[in-house]
């Protein structure tokens, strides 16, 4: 972005800040979006975001404390500034008005470190250290480049510019389950209305590109325990293949319980500890970063589990103010409400390619003397989708979505076979019907959709996002053309996300806020399938008491009084220390 820091006109409105003769400025360009008159394509241009360093100018400082009051527009093709956009400072006594703050609109912002070398938190000193350890090595083999075999599992995984991790051919002991399984976008629309923060709307598969923005992953940082790394492959602007390195990691991790009976009339407990396999992908697209994993579980389970964390994109308010569309989060430092909205697709293959999905609810029974006389039961209502369309995530009536294969018969149940998705019941994007935002996203506006597959039918947002005026080729195009979806070879896909109100505890860093999509089992194995785990026993598990050690620490601290506070005296081995 040094065509824009370079700029005369963006020089000028710098020295205007009085900021200190060292500062530097640094920039994050955003996609510049569309306004609500755009009828067609927009020219394309950049819009800046630009912040400075904290004082001392350390390179991994917190820019997003010191955030600028204007913002630079980019002409891509012309390759220079074509305007400043004043950037509104004010709270909510002051609407939509611009130019609130004064001529020195960013003294009273401060420094907010999250890097350790340079906070000033002292580290916390009472953290021992935890060990992974597989003295045999893992319990997954990796064939032909990319081939995963884990227990009963199988599958194989790919990756490539947009979608980043792929995978495919999935199958539970030979039987098949899913032909792909993909993240296939996601987008955080912004809801600050004063322009030109209204733009503020990434689709980071679709614009960014989940493989481009994906992280290179290292030991015991990102990834615990026995480590199978995979490489990807990129290109650069003419098309040459450049090595991604370390882009997918894949490990296995404790689950705690998978299954536990204690006999009470023997007291006599049978007991399996659940073991998960992890392939993993971090993305770190400008200020944000998502960890998307996929989970296999003993029990036949697949889960898919987002990780949102990183920095919230900030803008400058005025000292001692608030405002409507977010929370102050450090002196001087708004951080606008948005929402992470997004969606998996899921090609289903349950024993065949030809499946079907049933939408199951759980409905009470009036109370009857012919049905119900005592007012108790319910019924499960089974709805299955003919033609290709959507529907919504219902939690007050247990609403569930099964792929199905209608030619396989449980032998138990009698029931076909299948695998369940619970949705998760999001909020679903809050932009109005004729916004742009809402527009460019109409996969956000229902939590399910059923469609039939055709080739190159992937993406949920469509095809081209980048500076989109309205989602074209995308998922509700895809289920608009009302095509028979019974027993056919379909797509199920899910919407999902969270409706991020900034809090304090967000800043300077966010922890990480975890979301967690299930694919079950339901009727389709004949027991359950982690029966045959082996049980769990002190001599594999290694479990040690913690008591001794305990007492052996408080003798070496030599008195009464533990992280400063005073505690009891220990004398049986069992008092806590307070």
């Amino acid at each position: 972005m040094q065509k824009i820091l370079s700029d005369p006109m963006v020089i000028k409105e710098v020295m205007k800040l009085n900021l200190p003769k060292d500062a530097i400025v640094q920039c994050d360009p955003w996609m510049y979006g569309a306004d609500r008159d755009s009828t067609r394509d927009t020219h394309k241009l950049i819009q800046s975001l630009l912040y400075v360093r904290a004082p001392h100018n350390h390179p991994d400082s917190n820019q997003y404390s010191f955030p600028l009051p204007f913002s630079a527009v980019l002409d891509v093709f012309l390759g220079k500034v074509v305007r400043i956009d004043a950037l509104a400072t004010g709270g909510k006594e002051d609407c939509l008005a611009y130019y609130t703050s004064g001529t020195h609109p960013m003294a009273h912002c401060v420094e907010h470190e999250y890097y350790h070398e340079i906070q000033k938190e002292c580290p916390r000193q009472d953290v021992k250290p935890l060990h992974i350890v597989q003295p045999e090595g893992p319990s997954f083999t990796v064939t032909d480049e990319n081939c995963i075999y884990w227990q009963k599992w199988s599958f194989r995984v790919g990756f490539h510019y947009r979608e980043g991790m792929t995978l495919h051919d999935i199958r539970y002991d030979g039987r098949p389950l899913f032909y792909r399984l993909s993240m296939s976008e996601m987008t955080v629309p912004y809801g600050d209305p004063r322009s030109p923060y209204h733009r503020k709307q990434a689709f980071d598969v679709g614009d960014a590109g989940a493989g481009s923005t994906a992280n290179t992953l290292s030991l015991g940082c990102d990834c615990l325990g026995s480590i199978k790394y995979f490489n990807g492959w990129l290109n650069d602007d003419k098309g040459n293949p450049v090595k991604a390195e370390n882009v997918i990691c894949l490990h296995e991790q404790d689950g705690g319980i998978g299954w536990k009976h204690t006999n009470h009339r023997t007291q006599h407990p049978a007991i399996t500890r659940a073991r998960n396999l992890v392939i993993q992908s971090i993305l770190t697209v400008g200020n944000y970063e998502y960890v998307f994993a996929w989970v296999f579980m003993q029990n036949g389970n697949i889960e898919f589990e987002t990780r949102a964390t990183g920095i919230m994109s900030t803008s400058l308010i005025d000292v001692g103010k608030t405002s409507h569309w977010g929370n102050v989060v450090s002196p001087g430092v708004l951080a606008t409400n948005h929402q992470h909205l997004f969606c998996l697709r899921i090609d289903p293959m349950l024993d065949g390619p030809e499946n079907s999905i049933i939408q199951e609810e759980s409905i009470a029974i009036s109370q009857s003397e012919q049905e119900n006389p005592h007012g108790n039961a319910w019924r499960v209502m089974k709805t299955i989708f003919e033609r290709s369309g959507h529907a919504d995530a219902n939690p007050f009536t247990n609403r569930c979505f099964k792929i199905v294969n209608e030619s396989v018969i449980n032998p138990v149940s009698g029931n076909t076979v299948g695998y369940k998705l619970v949705p998760q019941p999001c909020q679903l994007i809050l932009a109005g019907p004729d916004s742009v935002a809402r527009r460019r996203a109409r996969f956000a506006e229902h939590h399910i959709w059923v469609t039939r597959y055709r080739d190159g039918n992937l993406w949920a947002g469509g095809k081209w996002t980048n500076q989109s005026i309205s989602e074209v080729d995308g998922v509700q195009d895809y289920a608009s053309r009302n095509e028979d979806v019974r027993d056919r070879d379909i797509v199920l896909w899910h919407t999902f996300g969270m409706t991020h109100n900034p809090r304090v505890e967000d800043y300077p860093v966010m922890p990480v806020e975890i979301i967690t999509i299930s694919l079950k089992p339901s009727d389709f194995f004949d027991k359950n399938p982690a029966l045959d785990v082996p049980q769990s026993r002190q001599e594999v598990n290694k479990s040690v008491l913690v008591q001794d050690s305990l007492q052996s620490g408080w003798k070496e601290m030599g008195g009464a009084e533990c992280c400063g506070l005073k505690a009891k005296v220990w004398n049986s081995g069992t008092d806590m220390c307070l």
